[in-house]
């Protein structure tokens, strides 16, 4: 039975899950398309509004509305309306949308911290300055509250892994010693919410990142769909901590339609993985058996480890072709 069989609709990260910097990775449209289940795109990238990642959506063949999208930007200023009064002035570093966003929010978007703002919110900017960081300095240690879109250290592109929100915020909290409040995954609110926008029940949370869009979904209580086309691969997994696992681990998206058993950590293609003096042995195979099958085997002796392995050490020729993507 198809693991789709067992959920009721999809929560779909997109940075190295859906595309790579507004390129479709290949099978993720096919996949989507596929499923009959409905879907949420939730981004931790405050950088677009939603309308336009929707219109990026459908640019790649997906069937996408503004109402499907959820970036962390929203979540940024629903949070921060938590603690403001319409009309608040606050300072945004950000895109043009993100500003746009908390201006129709109701509050008042201001240039400089001489003008008071009750908030700083900071969202990924690849045009933030010097100057607009010490605005938002000067605002931070004027007493203005701090949140941020996510905290993600790296953002994933078609040209590797580049600056993320997380590594700029980093250059403010050095400056002030205040650390902000964080809107995006790995906190649940953006998932619970787009659950609830869907009216679903048994929602599967999909993603490339453990620290953001796993975390994330296991602190929401729902099933996570790891994939290994973005940030996170084979040796994190190895590696993660328990809040950090996945329920599912598949190669890509075009695995969505697996059975569930098949996508769980444990013993398959043939393999078998066992503890010595703390490596774990990976044993035969097949010449069917694919990087993926090894992978899972290896983890369910993995995670049952009081810390990671010291070794993966394969000990057949399909064991040994198997693992030597991992690195």
């Amino acid at each position: 039975m198809s693991l789709l069989a067992t959920h009721d609709a999809l929560l779909l990260d997109l940075d190295g899950t859906v595309w790579e910097g507004g390129r479709a990775i290949p099978g993720a449209v096919e996949a989507v398309n596929a499923s009959p289940l409905p879907g949420v795109y939730i981004t931790n990238n405050a950088m677009r509004a939603p309308s336009e990642v929707a219109e990026k959506l459908r640019a790649i063949g997906l069937d996408a509305a503004e109402d499907d999208v959820v970036t962390s930007a929203q979540a940024a200023i629903e949070l921060a309306g938590e603690s403001l009064e319409p009309g608040d002035a606050v300072y945004v570093i950000g895109t043009p949308s993100f500003k746009e966003l908390a201006s129709r929010a109701g509050y008042t978007v201001v240039d400089s911290a001489d003008e008071k703002p009750k908030a700083v919110l900071q969202g990924l900017d690849p045009e933030v300055t010097w100057a607009q960081l010490s605005e938002a300095a000067l605002a931070i240690r004027g007493g203005a509250a701090f949140f941020a879109s996510n905290l993600d250290t790296t953002l994933p592109t078609e040209r590797g892994l580049m600056v993320g929100n997380g590594s700029m915020v980093a250059a403010l909290v050095s400056a002030t010693g205040v650390t902000p409040t964080s809107a995006g995954k790995p906190l649940p609110a953006m998932l619970i919410a787009a659950a609830r926008r869907l009216g679903s029940r048994r929602p599967l949370v999909v993603g490339d990142r453990l620290d953001t869009d796993i975390e994330g979904g296991n602190a929401a209580g729902m099933p996570t769909f790891q994939v290994l086309t973005g940030v996170s691969g084979h040796m994190a997994l190895l590696e993660a901590p328990k809040e950090q696992r996945p329920t599912y681990v598949a190669e890509s998206l075009a695995e969505l339609t697996s059975p569930a058993a098949s996508l769980t950590p444990g013993a398959q293609g043939g393999f078998t993985a066992r503890v010595d003096d703390g490596d774990i042995l990976l044993e035969r195979g097949s010449g069917a058996s694919t990087s993926v099958q090894a992978l899972r085997t290896v983890l369910e002796v993995a995670w049952a480890l009081p810390k990671p392995p010291a070794l993966i050490r394969p000990m057949s020729d399909d064991a040994y072709r198997a693992v030597e993507s991992w690195w």
